[in-house]
């Protein structure tokens, strides 16, 4: 009996299949929360450019004498949005324009944000991912 005990004790067999049991899903969630950063840095860049065209479209369309809305700016940022090369989501996606105190004499000011929430990869263990919100101030000719 205490021979049987002492061959037991010394067998390895099967050691690196219980480690990784125990480290495998470590590792996983770690190689998940790499990709839902990525993801989660991609989609601020996509939301930076879109409201960076955003605006350059509002001041193109209020320098050629184009009387445009808020809501102009919006419907085009949002159609802008989900179509390359930013590809976001359209029901994710949020954009608003609101007119505020304007810091330049002789301009109208207004605050363009961009809201989006990226895919999440972490949803299997109940961790959602972030809502990203960007917001770039734009400056028209008040004529």
């Amino acid at each position: 009996m205490r021979f049987l005990l002492h061959r037991i004790r010394r067998n390895e067999n099967g050691a690196a299949a219980i480690e990784f049991a125990f480290l495998g899903p470590i590792l996983l969630l770690l190689i998940l929360g790499v990709l839902q950063v990525g993801l989660g840095y991609q989609s601020y860049n996509a939301m930076r450019s879109l409201s960076a065209d955003a605006a350059r479209y509002a001041m193109v369309q209020y320098q050629t004498g184009n009387e445009i809305t808020d809501t102009d700016i919006e419907t085009w940022a949002l159609a802008e949005g989900s179509g390359a090369p930013y590809m976001l989501t359209a029901s994710r996606l949020q954009v608003t324009v609101d007119p505020v105190t304007s810091r330049v004499e002789g301009a109208d000011e207004y605050t363009i944000t961009v809201t989006y929430t990226p895919d999440g990869v972490l949803d299997i263990v109940n961790i959602t991912a972030p809502t990203l919100t960007y917001a770039r101030p734009v400056f028209v000719i008040d004529e």
